[in-house]
């Protein structure tokens, strides 16, 4: 069964750009052009975030996101529908990020059978513990051709994040410092020194740097180090105030990735 991930990664191909966005947000029906755009603009993923009422990991834009969007009334099923749509153009790999309450009170085996049916390739649920995932979910997870991605942090200790190399089967998300999300400058010294220290790991699955990353300067930065980078708040702040998602979106996503190394 084709998994656009791990096709994506098997490829070789570097400076992967993968743009995070609520869905819902801005508008309840602009999940789909948005996607659309990002594809059109040089995006390598997709990565849709169901919105929750008690994020954790999330800094103000995300959260702010959030609530838009769940005021909108999007919901996980319609998440699934917009899914479906986007999928009769898109070819790109679409992830499914949130944290583990909704997928849960949605039922996980009927969220991954559901999730392959749309077109989605992959989840992350930070706050899906490993043993967890391996113990009760990780069959299902394989059965529905799902890759499930786990996140480290320059605090994760060397063993664990050898420990989430062996159990993965598409990408590490590295965030790029033990904080919420957020768009920020340059990085400092000890987040290079951490990048630095990932890369020569020599980990048998590629690395996406996330968190932090606003603009060319840090994507490119961040690819320098990992096979590419993810972008979120930078993104949903450009969506909060467009007049035009899908030019926006566009334009975005051929910003961060122009004069990238290839």
């Amino acid at each position: 069964m084709k998994n656009r991930i791990k096709d994506l990664f098997a490829s070789g191909k570097g400076n992967i750009l993968s743009v995070f966005y609520t869905a819902g947000f801005p508008t309840l029906d602009s999940t789909a052009a948005i996607a659309t755009a990002l594809e059109k603009g040089g995006a390598d993923i997709i990565e849709i975030g169901i919105p929750y009422s008690d994020p954790v990991a999330d800094g103000p834009t995300i959260q702010e996101s959030n609530k838009v969007a769940l005021e909108n009334g999007v919901t996980l099923p319609k998440i699934l529908e917009q899914v479906k749509l986007i999928r009769k153009t898109v070819k790109i790999p679409i992830i499914l990020m949130g944290y583990v309450n909704p997928v849960m009170q949605y039922g996980i085996e009927r969220f991954a059978k559901d999730a392959a049916t749309a077109g989605v390739d992959g989840v992350i649920l930070p706050d899906l513990p490993m043993d967890a995932f391996l113990a009760e979910y990780k069959t299902t997870f394989e059965a529905a051709n799902l890759s499930n991605t786990f996140l480290i942090s320059p605090t994760t200790s060397e063993e664990r994040i050898r420990k989430i190399d062996n159990e993965t089967d598409g990408f590490i998300y590295a965030v790029s410092a033990s904080s919420i999300t957020g768009a920020r400058g340059e990085f400092a010294d000890t987040q290079l020194q951490y990048f630095d220290r990932l890369k020569k790991m020599k980990l048998k699955n590629p690395f996406l740097i996330g968190f932090g990353i606003s603009d060319h300067t840090t994507f490119a930065k961040a690819s320098s180090y990992g096979a590419g980078a993810i972008v979120g708040s930078a993104f949903i702040n450009l969506l909060k105030k467009s007049t035009n998602v899908a030019a926006d979106s566009e334009a975005f996503a051929i910003s961060l990735k122009n004069n990238a190394k290839s």
